[in-house]
């Protein structure tokens, strides 16, 4: 199970998980913070990197550097189109095959094993309770 408690404090809102970790919310005229949308498509970059990682490194390619860009527009108030993800990777040096198995770890990953990608994917059922 997933659980954050997302409350108000003296300088806007927070999010806060079982472990002790937080993230500053708000506006996007907030200076420090990350917008809700921001944290979504964060969730999704982190998703998939955080499993494409460990994947690559146990077939014997860690990569030199392993980041991602995530854009999402919105294209109508409260509803956003496509996301794209966007790798940047510095292959590790004289690693032939590298590049090849970065490539379908991550297409594997994106189509299948990134559980923040098939939410987005697929119709969910979100409930609040008052």
């Amino acid at each position: 199970m997933a659980e954050v408690r997302v409350e108000r404090t003296e300088d806007g809102f927070q999010a806060v998980n079982g472990r002790g970790a937080r993230v500053a919310i708000g506006d996007g005229d907030t200076e420090g913070v990350f917008t809700p949308v921001e944290l979504l498509v964060a969730a999704l970059g982190g998703c998939e990197l955080v499993t494409v990682e460990p994947l690559t490194a146990q077939r014997g390619h860690r990569m030199a550097r392993l980041a991602a860009t995530v854009q999402a527009d919105k294209v109508e108030t409260s509803k956003l189109g496509t996301i794209t993800v966007t790798y940047d990777v510095e292959l590790p040096e004289g690693d032939e095959k590298a590049e090849d198995v970065l490539k379908a770890v991550a297409k594997r990953v994106h189509e299948r094993y990134c559980t923040v990608g098939n939410a987005l994917k697929e119709p969910m059922k979100v409930e609040q309770i008052v």
